[in-house]
Parts: C-alpha cells; sequence; structure tokens
C-alpha cells in the first residue's frame, strides 16, 4: 500500500521542477570549484570502495554532478530526486548514470542495499521533526558498515529559513539550518557511529559556513 508523500516532500518537488532549469543552468558542477568538497567527496568514495561493492545512492542528486564525480571515482552509484524535472535533465546531462524519482522519506529499496549514501544539500529540506525518520531509513537500506556522507549549510545555532521566490521565479521551499552537533546527536540517535565532521568557512558569494559529516552503519 502507498501512503502520500508529506507535505514538505511535495512543497520541496514542485519547488525544484519551478527553478530546475535555471538552477541546472546556473550550478552544472557545484564542487567544481570547491577543491576542499570535492577532497571530502573522494575519501568517501575511498572509504565505501574499501568495504566492497555494493551499489551507492546519491540522495537528491538534482542534476547529477556529484551522481558522476562518485561514479568517476570508482563506484556503482545512481541518483534520487524527489523533482521529476532534475531527474530528467540529469539523465540528460548524464546519458551513461541511472537516476530516478524518489523521496528520501521511504526509499524503493530493500533492507541492506547500498554500500553508501550521499546526501549533500538534500536533508536541509527536512523538517526537524522528520530528520530521525530520514536518518533511519538511511540507516535501513545501508548494509552493516555501510557509510553515509552528508553536507549541510550550518551555524553555531539551528535555523529556518521559508524561501518564496529564487531566479525570480514563485517558490514555497523550507531550509532547515542545522548546528553540526544536532546532525550529530540526531545521527547517534538513528544508530549511525561519527567518523568525522568538517566546517567550512563561507568564500566568495556564499554566506553560511558549510558542513560535511561522514557517519557508518555499525558491523
Amino acid at each position: 500500500m502507498s501512503y502520500p508523500d508529506p507535505a514538505f516532500v511535495q512543497a520541496t518537488r514542485l519547488s525544484y521542477d519551478a527553478m530546475a532549469d535555471e538552477y541546472t543552468a546556473r550550478f552544472p558542477d557545484g564542487l567544481g570549484e570547491r577543491p576542499v568538497d570535492r577532497a571530502l567527496v573522494t575519501a568517501f568514495a575511498e572509504v565505501v570502495r574499501d568495504h566492497g561493492d555494493a551499489p551507492v545512492a546519491d540522495v537528491g542528486s538534482g542534476p547529477g554532478y556529484v551522481t558522476a564525480r562518485l561514479a568517476a571515482l570508482g563506484l556503482r552509484v545512481f541518483g534520487v530526486d524527489v523533482s521529476p524535472k532534475m531527474v530528467a535533465l540529469a539523465r540528460s546531462a548524464h546519458p551513461g548514470l541511472r537516476f530516478h524519482v524518489g523521496s528520501m522519506t521511504a526509499l524503493d529499496l530493500p533492507p541492506q542495499t547500498l554500500g553508501g549514501i550521499a546526501a549533500l544539500y538534500s536533508t536541509i529540506h527536512v523538517p526537524d521533526d522528520h530528520l530521525g525518520a530520514v536518518l533511519t531509513e538511511f540507516h535501513r537500506v545501508l548494509v552493516p558498515g555501510g557509510h553515509l556522507l552528508l553536507a549541510f549549510q550550518t551555524g553555531e545555532e539551528d535555523g529556518h529559513l521559508l524561501m518564496t521566490e529564487r531566479f525570480g521565479l514563485q517558490i514555497s521551499l523550507d531550509y532547515y539550518l542545522r548546528a553540526p552537533q544536532t546532525m550529530t546527536a540526531a545521527l547517534t540517535e538513528a544508530g549511525f557511529g561519527l567518523l568525522s565532521r568538517t566546517v567550512l568557512e563561507p568564500v566568495g558569494e556564499q554566506r553560511l559556513p558549510r558542513a560535511y559529516v561522514l557517519a557508518r552503519k555499525p558491523e
């Protein structure tokens, strides 16, 4: 039996469908000019490869550039995004890779399927009262010893922003800013062990620090 998506998932889908073309044009490769970010993504790929060859999901794959980078690093990776328009654009840009529409609230996968999950700047749209369930879902589909890489805008305190316009387009998109300790506490509660926590200061046009958290499902 299928259930309707939570309201925040529906709002996120509609917002990214509306701005998919402009977003993809502006950010064809969000890692291209960020060497430290690339290094952290590369480290994730290495620890996943060292543990086995189970497939990896890029959850919230958007235009597909993270999926493509992980594939180039030797992972059997596919992309999942809530926005059908984003999935179509990712397929067009990266025809050799697999992308499908899905929600991190209910991944259409059996338990203990994935060797890794990368969720870069996608959990930022998950409300606090749904975050634990999303991390538990990630835990469910990872193999024992599987790795999870999260990236999110951060600060010293948690915060919330509702964006109603972007690229001149009308949207309704919630952003949840979480301090690193908030996310690591939620990961621990979901059954993960913490491996690393890195905070990158804003550069250029960036206004907020960014955090990368690498965690592992116990064997």
